[in-house]
């Protein structure tokens, strides 16, 4: 059952904001306010003044926490972990100091009458698709967007490295310092692993080593295609990991999707899996006869992979970090 409320059924929600999006302007001037931003889509913000409470989807949420960004009252989207603790997607957050307003339900229902309550000034997400923001459902972003001004990152089509510098100059919109000593660190870790981690892919290649990116399901295996993924695209385009190219990848997906029984069609020597899945998921390549002819399968070589994580550069320098360790031990 959808638990999101209509804006009718709250009718002084509309009370609680006085703040207005106007669309069509390509830059950062606005007709009226002290603060502007024009986001991915186009959209102009204007405000009378900077804001200093903002609600974010849970990876932007950490994003903008890494680069110093204050003020974020609320989050929506993994928070968290099923074992405790925080979800890998949202590390950086403390759950404890921010109110959740994700509804139960379908995905994307976020509780639009909590969400008021916490008089934000703008609510910070992303999308990959356009208009389409990243975990909201359309009816319910319908509902937000006539509630409170949304402040979008655009990342369809773009690098990783366009991603994250994109992030940090909405970070930098919404107070944060890029001149900070931890921000310039963040950037200088992100290299080092870089570095680290294209220096593991020429001793794979060297070798003859091939990675292949995997999530699996209980009746299929999901190959990813890297082209189609920022962080696996600057891996193999950047850093030169030889991580297999699927070719049954239709023109909307991310992936290739086979059945078990044609687990064997490409070559994983190491099989980058996935980590959303778990220990569960590990068990499932276990139970699958076709994948245990595959050399990844076969000397179980899994290597776990964080592929969401918060858009900043210093989640993606742990996460190399992690990525190069666990190449490493199965070499």
């Amino acid at each position: 059952m959808n638990r999101s409320r209509t804006l009718a059924a709250a009718p002084a929600l509309g009370l609680l904001f006085a703040v207005t999006a106007a669309c069509g302007s390509s830059s950062d001037q606005a007709s009226s306010g002290s603060w502007a931003y024009t986001d991915g889509r186009g959209t102009v913000i204007s405000l009378e003044a900077a804001p200093t409470r903002i609600v974010a989807q849970s990876s932007m949420a950490a994003a903008l926490t890494d680069l110093g960004v204050p003020g974020i009252v609320g989050v929506f989207g993994p928070l968290k972990a099923a074992g405790g603790g925080v979800d890998r997607q949202a590390e950086g957050i403390d759950p404890g100091s921010v109110a959740d307003v994700t509804a139960a339900g379908e995905y994307g229902s976020l509780d639009l009458e909590k969400l008021a309550s916490l008089r934000p000034d703008v609510v910070a997400t992303y999308m990959y698709v356009p208009d389409q923001l990243w975990y909201v459902n359309p009816a319910t972003q319908t509902k937000l967007e006539k509630l409170v001004p949304t402040a979008v990152v655009d990342f369809e089509g773009k690098t990783l490295i366009e991603t994250l510098d994109s992030v940090k100059n909405l970070a930098k919109r919404l107070g944060a310092d890029l001149g900070a000593k931890e921000v310039a660190a963040s950037r200088a870790d992100f290299d080092r692993a870089s570095d680290r981690l294209k220096a593991v892919g020429a001793e794979l290649r060297a070798s003859g080593t091939n990675i292949v990116a995997v999530s699996p399901a209980t009746d299929v295996l999901y190959v990813s295609d890297p082209s189609k993924s920022p962080d696996l695209s600057y891996y193999v385009n950047e850093l030169k990991l030889p991580i297999v190219q699927p070719k049954g990848v239709k023109a909307a997906d991310y992936f290739e999707t086979l059945s078990w029984e044609k687990a064997d069609k490409y070559r994983g020597d190491i099989a980058l899996y996935d980590a959303r899945v778990g220990e569960a998921g590990l068990k499932i390549f276990d139970a699958q006869p076709t994948w245990k002819t595959v050399p990844a399968g076969k000397e179980a070589a899994y290597v776990p992979w964080q592929s969401v994580a918060p858009p900043s550069f210093d989640a993606y320098a742990k996460i190399m970090n992690e990525i190069a360790d666990g190449l490493e031990k199965q070499r």
